[in-house]
């Protein structure tokens, strides 16, 4: 993990060069800000799941080591696939933070918590329960290709990838 926050705005100013070949990547600015860390960033495990939380929670049940989780949740605005226990144990297991495309719930909960989290609106439904989806696979949200072992960068500015880890 990264000694030091970076600001993506600097680490988007001081390498055009990387951004030009695609090295570099922004998101699309369409997630909201929950948690107590605004500012996040590690090494990105990969889960492609739909309106189904349990291999999110088997993620979170593990060690975190400063990780990042991004789920792709299909961008489905039908039921949260990420609450506030699953959150809480990411949390006392040291992931860095949890990017998800889809909704969350137990808002509050989760503003509590020392993560950093983002994800596309809140919804008072809860997910199935039936285990379907892919881990550690390229994923496609907010305009950018993910893959597992990329670096994300987030803060207020928003969420850059890149292919490998930046220093300051």
């Amino acid at each position: 993990m990264a000694a030091l926050p970076l600001a993506t705005a600097e680490v988007c100013d001081a390498n055009a060069h990387l951004i030009q070949n695609g090295e570099l990547r922004a998101l699309q600015p369409i997630f909201q800000i929950y948690g107590r860390r605004q500012v996040f960033s590690g090494p990105i495990v990969t889960l492609k799941v739909f309106e189904d939380n349990v291999l999110v929670r088997e993620f979170l049940e593990e060690k975190g080591n400063g990780r990042v989780l991004v789920v792709d949740g299909g961008s489905s605005m039908r039921c949260a696939i990420l609450g506030g226990n699953p959150v809480q144990q990411a949390q006392n297991n040291g992931w860095a933070g949890i990017v998800v495309n889809g909704c969350i719930r137990d808002v509050d909960e989760i503003n509590g918590c020392d993560i950093g989290v983002r994800a596309l609106a809140s919804h008072p439904m809860k997910a199935n329960k039936k285990g379907f989806g892919e881990k550690h696979v390229p994923v496609n949200i907010a305009g950018t290709r993910i893959c597992d072992g990329e670096w994300l960068y987030a803060d207020s500015d928003g969420i850059l990838v890149s292919r490998t880890e930046l220093t300051v």
